[in-house]
């Protein structure tokens, strides 16, 4: 079941019905029966789909991952592409976040709006979230304790939570044990093969079925609780982090497509559009992988072996749009506060924010977390996180978009560079 361009279509047209049914009633958002629609029509909706969606990434991440492991056939192999897809994940995330703090030096989103710093948001979060302790504990995880939980004590619990590092490293030993068993595993192969012909017409049927109204119905609640008003307030700071999404998603992301896959980024963007606007609508990096893996293989033409290990690692490590948010935020807060940073401190960021991306999970919200551990490393009051909630559910739209779009992006390089090294050695022989 292939994703076809009336999808496409469907999903974007529900997407900009989303936004206008969602802005218009916001003004409204204190009326009783605007608050009924809300939670009743519209989340109930959208969380259904979001649901169908989370309910198939473990079965698709750990199937996709072992066919992935089994199809590369040699280990040393499937080593020099995860080595190379995590270069280049780690390598695109700190240009992301460079990008994001130049802009917002040049632009100064946060001069003139020290008043922001007097918000009852502010108080709200550090009620709720720092005396909680979840944001000190996120930021006790040092990156020891990260290596160490890449491998499962127990493969049930790591499923049952989603932790997709330990999941992808369980199916890793997996993939790479029939792969020793030879002969004696053909069947265990061909019954993942199977299960994965399954799962991936569930998720297409997903897709086709629920796909627009389910992405009408989380765009028009997130519109119906943020609205335009905070986009007002907030204005300058929504401008900086959009303007650097757009510059690394067009030169960044266009560049790698463009002069190292040496395919047509306009292609790559038209053909990758339904993963873009479910991930859209769905603010989840893990929720999309689904439809981004079946999208990248089935309309990019990139080979199962490498979209199904380097998407997933992707949605787990990659994270350029939370780092490009929590650069432009950073700057946007210090401003508030008066604090000029130094080269140091803009350094720790971009340090502390690639290595944070490892091992984070791509849900809605999460870039909050991490944003807290990038303030309280420079000296920022984590509390100010207070002032951007209300339109970070807005940002975190675009920028999981961004995100598993890079995905896609560098299995298409990677996938593009193993056949001309392919062909290349075809010829020599």
């Amino acid at each position: 079941m292939k994703v076809g361009n009336k999808l496409t279509i469907q999903i974007i047209i529900a997407l900009i019905l989303g936004i206008i049914v969602g802005s218009v009633l916001s003004p409204m958002g204190d009326q009783g029966w605007v608050q009924w629609i809300d939670q009743y029509i519209f989340n109930v909706v959208g969380q259904l789909f979001l649901n169908m969606i989370f309910m198939m990434v473990v079965p698709v991440v750990f199937i996709s991952i072992v066919l992935g492991v089994v199809n590369v056939g040699d280990p040393k192999m499937l080593g020099g592409i995860g080595i190379k897809a995590l270069a280049f994940y780690l390598a695109t995330t700190a240009i992301a976040i460079t990008i994001a703090m130049v802009v917002a030096n040049l632009l100064n989103p946060g001069e003139g709006q020290s008043q922001l710093l007097d918000s009852e948001e502010i108080s709200e979060y550090r009620e709720t979230e720092l005396e909680g302790g979840s944001t000190g504990e996120a930021i006790q995880q040092g990156f020891d304790q990260t290596v160490i939980n890449l491998i499962p004590t127990n493969i049930i619990e790591a499923m049952g939570t989603q932790n997709m590092l330990q999941i992808i490293a369980f199916a890793i030993f997996i993939g790479i044990a029939m792969i020793a068993a030879k002969d004696k595993s053909a069947r265990l192969t061909a019954l993942f093969e199977e299960a994965n012909d399954v799962v991936m017409w569930i998720v297409m049927a997903i897709m086709k079925y629920f796909a627009a109204i389910g992405a009408f119905g989380l765009v028009a609640t997130a519109f119906v609780q943020a609205g335009f008003g905070a986009i007002q307030q907030l204005g300058m700071y929504f401008v900086c982090v959009l303007l650097a999404l757009f510059i690394h998603l067009a030169i960044v992301y266009g560049s790698a497509v463009q002069f190292l896959a040496k395919k047509s980024f306009i292609w790559f963007l038209k053909n990758f559009a339904p993963a873009m606007g479910v991930a859209f609508s769905t603010s989840s990096s893990s929720a999309v992988l689904p439809i981004s893996l079946e999208t990248a293989q089935e309309n990019l033409k990139i080979r199962k072996s490498v979209s199904s290990f380097v998407q997933p690692l992707g949605a787990t490590i990659n994270m350029d749009g939370t780092a490009i948010m929590q650069g432009v935020a950073t700057v946007f807060i210090a401003q508030l506060s008066g604090i000029d940073l130094t080269i140091m401190q803009m350094v720790t960021v971009v340090i502390i924010a690639v290595v944070a991306s490892i091992g984070t999970a791509g849900v809605p919200g999460v870039g909050l977390v991490m944003l807290a551990m990038v303030l309280t490393a420079v000296g920022l009051d984590p509390a100010a996180i207070g002032i951007i909630i209300g339109i970070d559910r807005l940002l975190d739209m675009t920028r999981t978009m961004v995100n598993i779009t890079g995905d896609a992006a560098i299995a298409l390089v990677i996938n593009e560079q193993q056949t001309r090294r392919e062909e290349t050695a075809k010829a020599e022989s």
